[in-house]
């Protein structure tokens, strides 16, 4: 399959957004209630919270044929080289496409100065647990976090970059 990735544009923060909500509900089912999950991505994904990720953060999307079907979401670089990556989402039916592993090597091509990328990543999230292993992202710590009153097992994990 054919794809390409590109920054992201404004025109793109609808379907940013389907895909958002698609994979959550997809991967977080039976893990974490949907009323939880629609409040979060209601706040994370609103239409203003989309403006100010795309002026405070890096986001790539992947498309084919003009339809964004997934997206990565990093942080600004500190000083040190560390960023943050908030997000690899892609639509279910995109899994296992070699898209999240593009989109991994376009940040840490693309984003100058990254020595290390950091990510949370949901204990029972078997999907991107393995994803992330497979990548060479090692286990950091392990913490309990209160996700709008609901506690979530949360992994932080880092991948160095050379």
């Amino acid at each position: 399959m054919g794809f390409t990735i590109r920054k992201m544009k404004r025109s793109d923060i609808a379907q940013v957004q389907h895909v958002a909500k698609s994979s959550w509900h997809a991967t977080y089912e039976g893990i974490i209630p949907r009323n939880i999950q629609n409040n979060f991505l209601d706040a994370a994904y609103s239409d203003e919270a989309m403006k100010q990720r795309l002026e405070g953060s890096h986001i790539f999307v992947v498309e084919s044929d003009g339809t964004v079907f997934g997206f990565a979401n990093y942080s600004p670089v500190t000083k040190d080289g560390k960023s943050e990556l908030g997000a690899i989402y892609l639509l279910p039916d995109y899994q296992g496409s070699g898209a999240g592993t593009a989109l991994l090597r376009e940040g840490i091509n693309e984003l100058e100065g990254i020595k290390e990328i950091y990510i949370n990543v949901e204990k029972d999230n078997e999907i991107g647990k393995n994803f992330y292993q497979a990548k060479g992202f090692e286990v950091v710590s392990e913490f309990d976090d209160n996700f709008d009153g609901h506690i979530l097992k949360t992994i932080r994990m880092v991948l160095k970059v050379k």
